[in-house]
């Protein structure tokens, strides 16, 4: 695993950053005079590999600091070189092509700090006498670059080699690490942690499938709201007194409605003569707040005009274009805006009729003994599906095993479980071989059946490969140990003001 730690910066760092930044934003041909041609690196980012190792040829030393005596150099190929290739491809997409010559900067100081602990750790491990096996090596090879190693000329392969050998020591170190660090007991603990764990049956109905059927029978009962009207109207926003003034010319004929909407009315209607087309009478509650003036004016009749009405800060009045028509429940455009309607005011209406339904199969489950479940949810229709085992991993942890994609749910949904304490709480708190109660989770009400707990078996093994990961990731507490040891000479500032800045 590779490591980086942050230096604490002193003013000659402060001062060079900031010379940096001045003599770019201030003269970027600065920087094309100097030694590094950094505008190969203005150009495209993509150059900027090909930047350094073109120096080789001029002398130029890129040793940026010491550990032990051993130097921590830009070398075509090694470890610092490898660094800075990696973190020019992250930074790249983030900044402009005009701050080429910043990104260079950073990608150099991040791959020289991660250099510093890589090499302190070979140092490390070469004072205590390790030396990997030249069989582990040659493996470590095998799997990482075979393909690769096959293709390079005998130097190319001796650099993968080497690689390959100083993965091997820096995994050793970081084992190291974790043995020491680790908190006794803390594997254990975080292995008990996966017990009990349950294989699962279950089925969904989502409120997409909510039956025309509903539909239709909640608009017949609330057949005001959705029947269809064609209005036009005009609005003022100059007051009450211009606005009456207008409804009067158009009322006593001085002026149509369509003129008086075109030149006088300001709302998006206005170039339409104010036609505001056919909807249904419950849109209306956008724009007219009091449930009295709306029901109003969609019962106005053909070529009627309603008083004035206002929204709390503009004066408009309405003129019907037809008479209100009542809801065609062949119509399915019609329908879908019922449907709508319904999911976002009455969505407790879906529901319970999915509720309802959840109730009905898990009674006949109940009543079929075994295999109820099965010949239930085939009988609704639905679709069945399984996952396990699992043990309560709230928000998905990657820890433990994590819930997979399983039927045709997608990603959020799985999300939504992960996330839901109902979801755990309901599937965990389920006897074994029982149907749950309905579970409302998203677009969907769910139903689980627990088939059975199983031992965590090898579970303890699997569980060490992340666990671990999680504890190398606390060993950056002891980076700071390389920078302020007295082994470790740092002068990368004075390397890179000369050779990339040009003093």
């Amino acid at each position: 695993m590779d490591t980086k730690a942050k230096r604490p910066q002193n003013r000659e760092e402060d001062s060079i950053k900031a010379e940096i930044i001045r003599r770019f934003k201030a003269n970027p041909a600065i920087f094309i005079g100097t030694v590094v041609v950094l505008i190969i690196v203005t150009i495209a980012f993509v150059f900027v590999p090909a930047l350094v190792p073109n120096m080789g040829g001029l002398g130029v030393d890129l040793t940026f600091g010491y550990y032990e005596k051993e130097p921590i150099a830009y070398r075509p190929g090694n470890y610092l070189a490898r660094m800075r290739d990696y973190y020019i491809s992250e930074m790249q997409g983030n900044y402009s092509a005009d701050e080429a010559d910043f990104v260079n900067f950073q990608a150099w100081q991040s791959a020289y700090q991660s250099a510093v602990i890589h090499t302190a750790i070979l140092q490390e491990m070469i004072n205590t006498g390790y030396e990997p096996p030249n069989s582990l090596v040659d493996r470590e090879v095998a799997l990482q670059y075979l393909d690769r190693y096959r293709q390079e000329n005998d130097s190319g392969k001796m650099t993968l080699w080497r690689n390959a050998k100083e993965t091997i020591i820096k995994e050793r170190y970081l084992q190291d690490q974790y043995e020491i660090l680790k908190p006794a007991g803390e594997e254990e603990f975080v292995v008990s942690m996966a017990v009990p764990q349950r294989l699962f049956e279950g089925t969904a109905f989502k409120l997409q499938d909510y039956p025309e059927t509903e539909v239709a029978a909640y608009a017949a009962q609330n057949s005001a709201l959705f029947r269809s009207i064609h209005l036009s109207r005009i609005t003022i926003t100059s007051g009450e007194q211009e606005a009456r003034q207008i409804l009067a010319s158009v009322k006593d004929g001085t002026s149509t409605f369509e003129d008086a909407a075109r030149n006088q009315s300001q709302d998006t209607f206005a170039d339409r003569g104010g036609d505001m087309g056919v909807q249904m009478a419950y849109e209306l509650a956008t724009i007219i707040r009091d449930e009295a003036e709306r029901n109003k004016i969609s019962a106005l009749k053909k070529g009627e005009i309603s008083d004035l009405v206002n929204d709390g800060e503009n004066w408009m009045f309405f003129r019907a274009e037809d008479d209100p028509a009542p809801m065609d429940s062949a119509d399915s455009s019609q329908l879908g805006k019922i449907r709508s309607y319904i999911l976002l005011f009455e969505r407790g209406r879906m529901d319970d009729y999915f509720i309802r339904r959840a109730e009905e199969l898990r009674a006949r489950a109940a009543a079929g003994g075994t295999g109820g479940f099965s010949a239930a949810v085939e009988e609704a229709e639905l679709e069945k599906f399984s996952f396990g085992p699992l043990p309560v991993n709230y928000g998905n942890q990657p820890v433990f095993p994590q819930l997979e994609k399983i039927g045709t749910f997608n990603d959020a949904v799985l999300e939504s479980f992960a996330t839901s304490e109902s979801f755990w709480k309901t599937a965990f708190s389920t006897p074994l071989g029982a149907v749950s109660e309905p579970l409302v989770l998203g677009d969907q009400v769910l139903l689980f059946l627990p088939l059975e707990e199983v031992e965590p078996g090898e579970y303890a093994a699997e569980t060490l490969g992340p666990f671990q990961y999680y504890v190398q990731v606390s060993t950056r507490s002891i980076d700071p140990f390389f920078f302020q040891s007295p082994k470790f000479r740092d002068q990368f500032w004075q390397t890179y003001s000369r050779y990339f800045i040009g003093e």
